[in-house]
């Protein structure tokens, strides 16, 4: 099942010799997940992208379309998160030496003190996820979890289609429309 609203509820087992919904458990943890570190982040005035696209610039010389790749962002997003660094002082954009079409997101002084900040914030709501666990299941979640993202489930399928958002698919139903 991948149900947003599962038929059973979330923290009861299924039944004997049913398949565990695990798309249901890891999209709603991680949706919460996701907005308990905006709400905390917002309390510095960073959101999750900020703070990603800051930590990734100051931990090495990177151009704008590797930090998006590195965030999963695509070239809009990525745009107006490095504006609103730019806007706060926290980063700015420079020539590359080697590609002059490319820009290089270089973080400011003012960005690595905000960096320290909003990274001590992000293990913070890790931590209190983590925490919130009995201790004997702790570094069983993490090993698991750590373990489908470098195995099983590290790449998506390659398929024809792959899955879209809900933006691309509306733009892509306009773009045919269109032709």
């Amino acid at each position: 099942m991948t149900s947003l609203a599962p038929t059973r509820s979330a923290g009861a087992a299924p039944a004997k010799g049913a398949v565990p919904d695990l798309s249901f458990l890891l999209d709603h943890t991680s949706y919460v997940l996701r907005t308990r570190m905006t709400a905390a982040l917002a309390e510095i005035g960073m959101t999750p992208r900020m703070h990603c696209v800051l930590v990734k610039a100051l931990e090495s010389e990177r151009t704008q379309a590797q930090l998006a790749e590195l965030g999963d962002m695509d070239k809009t997003t990525m745009v107006v998160t490095v504006d609103a660094l730019e806007k706060a002082g926290l980063a700015e954009r420079r020539l590359s030496p080697t590609d002059r079409r490319a820009r290089i997101i270089a973080g400011t002084p003012k960005g690595a003190a905000m960096a320290k900040k909003s990274q001590a914030i992000v293990d913070r709501v890790h931590r209190e996820a983590i925490d919130s666990l009995p201790e004997s299941a702790r570094s069983i979640l993490v090993g698991a979890l750590s373990s489908l993202a470098v195995g099983h489930l590290a790449m998506p399928d390659d398929t024809s289609q792959g899955v879209r958002r809900a933006r691309q698919q509306k733009h892509e139903r306009s773009h045919r429309a269109e032709l």
